[in-house]
């Protein structure tokens, strides 16, 4: 046909397959641990491990999020969730973080799922941007965290 355009699909990113490689391996990890009673300590581990491999802005501003987040709401728990850091509410991940390293973008995001309590009208943001976190940013990231629990 005449001005039709063709295109190749090309499937999941390098860093898209990465990832659903890194969230089967941790799914496993996480079956292990069931019968430990130590699973919850080993979970936190496994995310400040995680977050310690980060490049330094990145790991700057993990650190930062997973203290405040961890302080906002000690009831959500930390693990691992395709690879980033995230923060479940009975096994269920509720808000996260993701390096801009992690799909080579210009910045990170703290990202929060639909079981996240952020409603506001018809449209509500549920994904934010992160270039520094600064104490107003703490600030907001813990009135989020607590907001996404009510």
């Amino acid at each position: 046909m005449a001005g039709t355009e063709t295109t190749t699909h090309e499937g999941f990113s390098a860093e898209e397959r990465a990832a659903m490689k890194e969230h089967a391996r941790e799914l496993k990890q996480e079956a292990r641990r069931r019968s430990t009673a130590d699973k919850a300590a080993e979970a936190e581990r496994d995310v400040l491990a995680k977050i310690a491999g980060m490049r330094d802005s990145d790991r700057n501003m993990a650190e930062r999020v997973h203290a405040v987040v961890t302080a906002a709401a000690p009831g959500l728990a930390p693990k691992l969730w395709y690879g980033m850091p995230a923060y479940a509410l009975d096994g269920k991940v509720v808000c996260y973080f993701q390096s801009a390293e992690k799909f080579t973008s210009r910045y990170a995001t703290l990202g929060f799922s639909d079981l996240a309590r952020l409603d506001d009208g018809a449209m509500w943001p549920a994904v934010f941007a992160l270039t520094e976190v600064t104490p107003e940013v703490e600030t907001r990231i813990a009135a989020l965290v607590g907001q996404s629990l009510n």
